[in-house]
């Protein structure tokens, strides 16, 4: 069951403004169901969150549900070492909607997206960075010098969007694909952003909230932003 799913559900929930005795039942049926991974939940967290964000209108209120939010995280990530580590989800191209997902992640991350990609010519995607950026989340590109300037890249439409943009400016290439979202979920693997690969190219990325692996990529982007100034 993807997120759209799962939000169609706690949605109708929310009508009343409680999750009565019936919804939590028919909700503790379709987890057993799902068993649902630990990534999976914090997917599902995420949504229940945005759904509760978009149903208030005093802004106040809003910060302090953010600020719940922060706290539940903190408190999670506070006791994953005695838990075992985050579960990944995979996607392999061409049989996956890897555009869909990668989208997805966007559409749901709320304060940063840091994106370090060899080359970005899937309009798809490029279409939920710029959304991305316009609702005020503070996005980040990283790509190649060589491939920013081929034919049908989005990098420099990214720049004219407003978004920053750095590119390595050497004879080799950079040619890292991972993104973090929210220095809470991270996307790596051989995945370009382009339409090839999401059509005909076998490719995989994997996305994980494990914070041992997050960490470590978030050292290196702030590496390379620095290195690419």
């Amino acid at each position: 069951m993807n997120p759209q799913q799962i939000r169609k559900i706690l949605l109708e929930t929310l009508d009343d403004r409680q999750l009565t005795r019936s919804e939590r039942k028919a909700m503790d049926r379709i987890l057993e169901h799902l068993e649902p991974t630990p990534q999976q939940l914090a997917l599902y967290r995420s949504v229940a969150f945005d759904l509760a964000r978009e149903s208030l209108a005093d802004p106040h209120s809003v910060e302090r549900l953010e600020w719940l939010e922060e706290v539940i995280r903190l408190l999670e990530a506070s006791g994953s070492e005695d838990n075992p580590s985050p579960l990944a989800e995979y996607s392999f191209a061409p049989e996956d909607d890897c555009p869909a997902r990668i989208a997805g992640l966007l559409n749901r991350a709320r304060n940063t997206v840091d994106i370090c990609v060899f080359t970005i010519t899937d309009n798809r995607v490029t279409r939920a960075i710029i959304e991305t950026h316009q609702r005020g989340v503070v996005v980040r590109v990283i790509s190649d010098d060589d491939k920013s300037g081929d034919l049908g890249s989005d990098v420099e439409r990214l720049a004219d969007e407003g978004i920053p943009v750095r590119i390595d400016r050497t004879d080799d290439h950079m040619h890292h694909k991972f993104a973090i979202f929210d220095h809470h979920l991270l996307l790596n693997g051989s995945y370009n952003w382009t339409r090839s690969a999401a059509e005909r190219n076998r490719e995989n990325f994997l996305v994980t909230g494990d914070p041992r692996f997050i960490e470590g990529y978030a050292k290196l982007f702030e590496e390379l932003w620095e290195e690419f100034s």
